[in-house]
């Protein structure tokens, strides 16, 4: 059966408030294992940091998105090796490159698409501001290139970034949906047309949440009819620190990401129960 497995950014457990108090490493994991979450996302560049990691989940049958930011096609190279020594779920590349042509993406494609054959975990490409795939048109223009590109779905992104008219367009939508119909993971965090990320938690921003929500319920159904009946979707809970988390007066969080994350989670979880009792 198709399973969905949630996932928390280790990235977004870094407190980054006033007191300067952070968690180690350990404590982080510990939160997330008890937590009951399925597994972690963080950066998989460092051979020590990602053993570490990957010793203290394996006990719990827990598994690990890693994150790279590739520049060439050789640094893709050395984080394949260190995720074949210690096991990975997938791997997301966020293309570190800012080419203006379609044409320059090539070469750079191809590459790590090549290298991606040779490891036996799935490898993504994340849409996500500042790297190849800041810009939704842009991208639509790489999927017409590459119609079989295997993205990872940050959809935050392109809502800020194209500022969609409230309502979002029928036009807008289809094109979100393209995007979600060539992507194999999704990664959980919610924009207004002018904020990457508001809090959940705030009864005012329900409008935005619900929003993602129909588009992860798309992205969800398509998922479902493209992969193995044994197949696992992952989704995560990426809430991150400032800046991206939006500070008061008092230079702390309005709110806490810790506790909105399990909100989403849960929020996702029924939404994926619901998709697999409407389509038994």
């Amino acid at each position: 059966m198709q399973k969905l497995i949630v996932l928390q950014s280790l990235w977004a457990m870094e407190r980054r408030q006033t007191d300067g108090l952070e968690r180690s490493l350990e404590k982080n994991v510990e939160m997330i294992i008890e937590a009951r979450y399925d597994g972690v996302s963080t950066d998989w560049r460092d051979r020590d940091r990602s053993k570490r990691i990957a010793a203290m989940l394996k006990p719990h049958g827990m598994v690990a998105e890693g994150q790279c930011f590739p520049q060439t096609i050789d640094d893709l190279k050395p984080v394949l090796e260190i995720a074949t020594e210690t096991g990975l779920h997938h791997l997301d590349i966020q293309p570190d490159v800012r080419p203006r042509t379609v044409a320059e993406c090539v070469p750079l494609i191809e590459g790590w698409m090549r290298l991606a054959e040779e490891v036996d975990f799935p490898v993504y490409i994340e849409t996500h501001r500042d790297r190849m795939t800041t810009d939704l048109y842009f991208v639509l223009d790489l999927l017409d290139r590459f119609p079989d590109l295997k993205l990872l779905a940050d959809l935050s992104h392109f809502l800020v970034g194209r500022e969609f008219a409230d309502p979002v367009s029928a036009e807008n939508h289809a094109y979100i949906h393209r995007v979600l119909d060539n992507s194999w993971a999704l990664h959980g965090r919610v924009a207004s047309r002018e904020q990457v990320q508001i809090e959940i938690s705030f009864p005012h921003h329900r409008k935005w949440l619900d929003l993602f929500l129909g588009w992860w319920d798309y992205g969800m159904r398509s998922w479902r009819r493209r992969s193995a009946d044994n197949a696992e979707l992952s989704f995560v809970c990426e809430l991150g620190p400032q800046p991206y988390a939006i500070a008061g007066p008092d230079g702390n969080d309005l709110s806490d990401r810790w506790s909105d994350a399990l909100m989403m989670r849960e929020e996702v979880t029924a939404l994926w129960d619901r998709i697999m009792r409407e389509t038994a």
